[in-house]
């Protein structure tokens, strides 16, 4: 014997619901909040005519506790975000500061006048700026023809017509 049952949609979005439930869960119950910050420092970096600029957001970042430095056309930028202490007399609710060391390295596609290279750093954002080398620059070159450049002025066309 069949039995007959009645469709509630309700039921269908709670069953829904509770599949993306368990999918979000398990996707996401693998992530440790607590461990020390290990990641990639977000870059920016442009090229102009003559020089590299490049930008890393270190938000209340010391620039002390900063390392830069440029060999063989890779530039490294090392650091460290000291941990504060924990709070003794409350309960943590969320914790996403992250803290610990960090380190990038980018190879550069040509080479920088390394004695001249500045850095600065103003409202968590470090800004450094890299001279190209001579040899770098790039430059423009004549094209030079055989044939013989014809000019002619507006009025003649006219004229001719």
């Amino acid at each position: 014997m069949f039995q007959i049952i009645r469709r509630d949609p309700f039921r269908d979005l709670m069953n829904i619901r509770s599949m993306m439930d368990r999918i979000f869960d398990s996707a996401f119950s693998t992530w440790d909040f607590e461990e020390p910050f290990v990641g990639e420092l977000p870059l920016d970096v442009v090229e102009k005519d003559d020089e590299y600029v490049v930008k890393a957001s270190l938000p209340g970042m010391n620039p002390e506790d900063l390392e830069i430095t440029y060999s063989g056309n890779t530039l490294t930028i090392k650091g460290e975000i000291k941990s504060e202490e924990e709070e003794k007399k409350g309960t943590y609710h969320l914790r996403e500061r992250r803290y610990g060391s960090f380190a990038r390295s980018i190879t550069l596609p040509s080479t920088v006048k390394a004695d001249k290279i500045e850095a600065s750093y103003e409202a968590g954002v470090l800004k450094l700026t890299l001279p190209k080398a001579e040899e770098a620059k790039p430059k423009r070159i004549a094209i030079k023809s055989g044939q013989k450049l014809i000019e002619g002025k507006v009025a003649d066309i006219k004229q001719k017509n």
